[in-house]
């Protein structure tokens, strides 16, 4: 279909399925039947695919950015009985699914479509991703609507994406410069012994946007005769990603000349993993950063074998950066309502960000957060490794883990704690003032586990916590 337009394909889609039932073939029904998830012994199969249909014409309609909502049943509601009606019918949908009732979830679904828009508040826009996860649901890999629903963003638009998150919230940056705090801490620690020289382990360098600060951290540190070394050793998910990260990072360290920058990118896989074995020198400082990693990994079997990794190469710190909930349970509809309420206050933060009909946030909550949202609710019904859905844990959870594999946790700093709240102030998102210390409004700072994490949350709910660990 190379050639046509969005809408164009999605027409030359439906038309195959209409064509599929004009023809009258038993064998083309059957084929057709076999991608979609109905109960076989569904009586009304072509009644329930045409329902289908005109669901995803409807989809297709709300989607265009330019998409009002005209009249819907809920458009006489009070925009806050509404939001509730939206989150019933998601929640509906989710339990009708679970129960295999296919067409009363599809009626849900297709008035949820009816009154929401790219465009709306957040509750219609998280609204939107997680309809669209219930609704790939209903169908097979095989099916081309499945594809047409979750496909994913071009690597051009999901680092714009990346890029405008990081730039207008302090999501992303709360969890870099804590990450980087600690590790510039653990260098001047041994600054007598380590020959002014750090190597850091990236687990997840993506596009290295957490190492420009350190860089800058250390220039103000170094002097032009007494140059500091920084070796970055980072994984990443394709030798075109990590290409144009060491470009990026190698053109911006060449502006301090009292640093001698060094990256080495290897593609992330089980084998190079093993392939890398650096020794911790006695005249350098190790540090191992996992940043939003280990939530990545496939089974507790890999993480557990990553830590083991980490641990016995006995670097002098490590940071772990995760985002926070209780998603890795098996049971579909606890993970969904978790899920919900996550993103739902990610979606709500995004307001304090940017405004409505920003074209920014779109792309942030199209080719980001909606991306995110879909894997979560599918994961474990397609089985796909590559969509693997991040197992966000709560602090409790990865803090038994690290210390069973023989780490232990470290006091955040108080200049960790003052960074992240100065992050906010300059940011402008901190709580407005009159809220008791961010009370019903705002990102907050959270101390926890007797100052060893610090949490960034939105309101009440924790969205991403750091702490820092040594070896026992």
């Amino acid at each position: 279909m190379e050639g046509m337009d969005h809408h164009e394909e999605f027409l030359s889609l439906g038309l195959a399925v209409v064509a599929d039932y004009k023809s009258g073939g038993e064998r083309k029904r059957k084929r057709k039947r076999k991608e979609l998830d109905f109960p076989s012994d569904s009586s009304d199969e072509i009644c329930e695919e045409g329902k289908l249909l005109s669901l995803l014409q409807l989809r297709e309609q709300m989607m265009k950015i330019d998409h009002k909502i005209i009249k819907g049943p809920l458009s006489d509601h009070h925009e806050d009985g509404k939001g509730l009606h939206l989150i019933h019918l998601l929640l509906m949908s989710a339990t009708l699914l679970n129960e295999k009732n296919v067409a009363s979830a599809m009626e849900n679904l297709t008035e949820l479509y009816q009154n929401v828009c790219l465009t709306g508040d957040s509750i219609q826009r998280v609204a939107i991703y997680f309809a669209d996860g219930l609704v790939a649901r209903l169908l097979t890999r095989k099916s081309p609507f499945y594809n047409m629903i979750m496909k994913a963003p071009t690597l051009d638009e999901e680092f714009l994406a990346f890029m405008e998150l990081y730039k207008v919230s302090p999501f992303y940056q709360f969890a870099h410069f804590t990450a980087n705090q600690a590790i510039l801490e653990a260098f001047e620690k041994e600054e007598d012994t380590n020959n002014r020289a750090l190597h850091v382990i990236d687990f997840d360098v993506s596009y290295g946007f957490q190492w420009p600060s350190l860089l800058q951290s250390l220039s103000e540190k170094a002097k032009s005769d007494n140059r500091i070394r920084i070796k970055i050793t980072g994984f990443g998910r394709s030798l075109e990603e990590l290409q144009e990260t060491e470009s990026r990072l190698v053109s911006f360290a060449k502006s301090f000349r009292n640093l001698v920058f060094e990256f080495h990118g290897l593609v992330r896989s089980p084998s190079t993993m093993k392939l890398v074995k650096p020794k911790n020198k006695k005249n350098e400082t190790m540090a191992v950063n996992l940043v939003c990693h280990l939530n990545s990994l496939n089974s507790f079997s890999e993480i557990s074998d990553t830590l083991k990794y980490v641990n016995s190469i006995r670097p002098s710190i490590v940071v772990l950066v995760e985002q926070e909930g209780t998603r890795n349970t098996h049971n579909f509809l606890s993970r969904f309502v978790e899920s919900l309420h996550y993103f739902a206050a990610i979606f709500d933060s995004l307001d304090d960000c940017l405004p409505l009909d920003s074209a920014e946030r779109i792309r942030i909550e199209r080719n980001h957060l909606g991306k995110e949202i879909k894997s979560v609710i599918n994961h474990d019904h397609r089985l796909l490794s590559e969509n693997n859905s991040p197992r966000f844990e709560k602090m409790e959870t990865w803090k038994c883990r690290m210390e069973s594999h023989g780490f232990s946790g470290i006091r955040q700093s108080s200049v960790s704690i003052m960074q992240a709240k100065l992050l906010l102030k300059m940011r402008g998102h901190c709580c407005p003032p009159g809220y008791n210390d961010g009370e019903n409004g705002g990102f907050r700072v959270f101390e926890r586990d007797e100052g060893r994490a610090i949490s960034l949350g939105w309101q009440e709910r924790i969205l991403i916590t750091a702490s820092s660990w040594c070896c026992v």
